[in-house]
């Protein structure tokens, strides 16, 4: 898969914020990349770049590559409801992004990997697929296998943030997707209205 594997701090950079996560880098730079830095001239920008800026953001942020996050759209459109809201709801659903909330990665691309990895277990059963739907009340699970591993020990350890919408399980490490959470409950800093305008053209 065509997945961004180049300096994220780069990329965080171009939004101005850390979108990765905590960046020691980021810190120390948070202006926009390039050759001029702080003293380049930037020109006003046209509504089209801010709402295109703002579905980079959101499509780097949960990992999606282009067709996906389009077919997220095309999916949040035919649902009832704010299509916006629906679109962010159905990032948060995915498999990939549930097992780097629970805390078992410190990274959507580690939790990715986890999942590809087969270290991953839905009600049971072995889903190497980082795009799976969650559905509510299915249990998320870390491999029998797999509960020694190290990455996985640290990013518990590590770990302090508790989602409302999600319950963990240290000892079993295992824990439950209760419901998908409403737009409130949801932390990133994405304009999702943006996303709709851009994608209403």
């Amino acid at each position: 898969m065509a997945r961004y594997t180049g300096p994220k701090t780069k990329i965080a950079r171009k939004f101005g914020e850390a979108i990765f996560g905590e960046d020691k880098n980021f810190e120390k730079r948070n202006y926009p990349p390039g050759q001029h830095g702080n003293a380049r001239r930037r020109g006003k920008k046209s509504e089209y770049a801010t709402q295109l800026a703002e579905k980079q953001k959101a499509k780097y942020t949960y990992g999606i590559l282009e067709r996906q996050f389009s077919n997220l759209f095309k999916k949040a459109s035919a649902s009832q409801g704010i299509t916006g809201e629906i679109l962010l709801q159905l990032c948060e659903s995915r498999l990939d992004n549930v097992v780097y909330r629970m805390g078992v990665s410190n990274s959507r691309s580690g939790a990715r990997q986890l999942v590809s990895h087969r270290h991953i277990t839905v009600n049971g059963e072995i889903v190497n697929i980082p795009s799976y739907r969650l559905k509510e009340g299915d249990v998320v699970a870390v491999r029998e296998k797999s509960k020694s591993l190290v990455a996985i020990e640290e990013a518990l350890a590590s770990n302090n943030t508790v989602y409302e919408w999600l319950t963990w399980n240290n000892d079993t490490k295992s824990g439950t997707f209760v419901k998908v959470p409403e737009r409130l409950q949801i932390p990133e800093n994405i304009k999702e209205q943006l996303i709709v305008e851009l994608y209403s053209k």
